[in-house]
C-alpha cells in the first residue's frame, strides 16, 4: 500500500517547500509531487528531467460562431458574469462555463468548448519520480488540477514501485489545499511564531481535523519569538497534535536553494541534523 504525506502551511513563506525537498532527500523509494499549482517552485531545487507533458483542461468556456450569430443580445442578458462584450466576443477569463448563453441562443451560435487551463509535468529527479503542474494565468480550477497531479502521482508511483508519495501542498485552506490532503495518511504542517502564521495554523488544523486526517506540526524559526512558540506548543497540546520538532532561524535554506540543493545536501550542520530528526519522527507516524 502506498503511503501519502502532504506538507502544508496555512500561509506562504514558512519553509514548506524547503522541508518537502529535504524529506525527498531522506526518504527511501518515494515519489514527490508539487501540488502548489499556482506557484510551483519545488522543481527549482529538484532539477527534474522532463519525461512527459500533459495538457490540463478546466471548465468549458463559451465560443460564438459569428456566421450564425444574429446579435439579438439574449446571451448578454443571460450572462451573470459579464463575459460577453457588446461586440459579442467571449472574455474567457470572465466566463464561468455555466452554459446559460448556449441555452438561450435562438440560432445555436454558441457552444461550450474545452479550454486548456494549464499543464502537468512528469519527470525524474535525483531523488525519484516527480510530478508538478502549472495553472494558467487567471484560471480558477486549481483544485481540479491538484486532483489531476495527485492522480498522475499515484499512477507513476505504481509504475515505479514507490512506497511513499511526498506532496508539497499549496498555502491557505481553500479547494486546492483540500484536494491536496484528501485521503492522505498524514498532514505535516509547517508554521512559525508570528501572529498571521498562528492564525493560519489554527485554521489548517481545523481543516485536517474536519477530514479526520492525522496532523503533526513543525515550528520553523522557533527562536524568533519564544512567547509565540510556547503559544503554538500549548495550542497543539490542547488539540492533541504532536509537535514533531522545532527549527532555528538559519540562512542555510536560502544558501542551499541558491545552489539548487536541499538543506540535507548543502551542509551537514545543526540545522540539517534537526531536519533529519524531524523526518525520522514523521516516518514513524507513517509506518
Amino acid at each position: 500500500m502506498i503511503k501519502q504525506i502532504t506538507v502544508i502551511s496555512g500561509k506562504g513563506g514558512t519553509g514548506k517547500t524547503t522541508l518537502t525537498a529535504a524529506f525527498a532527500t531522506l526518504a527511501c523509494n518515494a515519489l514527490i509531487a508539487d501540488c502548489d499549482v499556482d506557484a510551483a517552485n519545488l522543481h527549482l531545487i529538484l532539477d527534474p528531467v522532463l519525461t512527459d507533458r500533459l495538457d490540463f483542461y478546466g471548465m468549458k468556456v463559451a465560443a460564438i460562431d459569428r456566421d450564425k450569430c444574429c446579435a439579438c443580445g439574449l446571451c448578454r442578458e443571460g450572462c451573470r458574469f459579464g463575459a460577453i462584450t457588446e461586440g459579442f466576443v467571449i472574455d474567457i477569463h470572465a466566463c464561468e462555463g455555466c452554459g446559460v448563453c448556449e441555452l438561450v441562443c435562438p440560432e445555436g451560435a454558441i457552444v461550450m468548448k474545452d479550454h486548456k487551463a494549464g499543464e502537468i509535468y512528469r519527470s525524474i529527479t535525483r531523488f525519484g519520480p516527480f510530478v508538478h503542474a502549472r495553472l494558467g494565468i487567471g484560471e480558477d480550477t486549481g483544485g481540479k488540477l491538484v486532483s489531476m497531479v495527485r492522480k498522475n502521482a499515484m499512477e507513476m508511483a505504481k509504475m515505479h514501485g514507490n512506497e511513499l508519495i511526498i506532496i508539497d501542498g499549496p498555502p491557505g485552506i481553500g479547494c486546492s489545499v483540500i484536494a491536496s490532503i484528501s485521503g492522505v495518511d498524514l498532514v505535516f504542517i509547517v508554521t512559525e511564531p508570528s501572529v498571521s502564521a498562528i492564525h493560519d495554523l489554527e485554521r489548517v488544523i481545523e481543516v485536517a481535523d474536519h477530514f479526520r486526517i492525522k496532523a503533526v506540526v513543525c515550528i520553523n524559526r522557533y527562536d524568533v519569538n519564544a512567547e509565540k512558540t510556547a503559544h503554538i506548543e500549548e495550542y497543539c497540546r490542547k488539540k492533541g497534535v504532536d509537535v514533531a520538532g522545532k527549527l532555528p532561524l538559519s540562512d542555510v535554506p536560502t544558501k542551499a536553494m541558491l545552489e539548487g540543493r536541499t538543506v540535507i545536501e548543502y551542509k551537514d550542520d545543526v540545522f540539517a541534523g534537526r531536519v533529519q530528526d524531524i523526518w525520522y519522527r514523521v516516518h514513524k507516524e507513517l509506518i
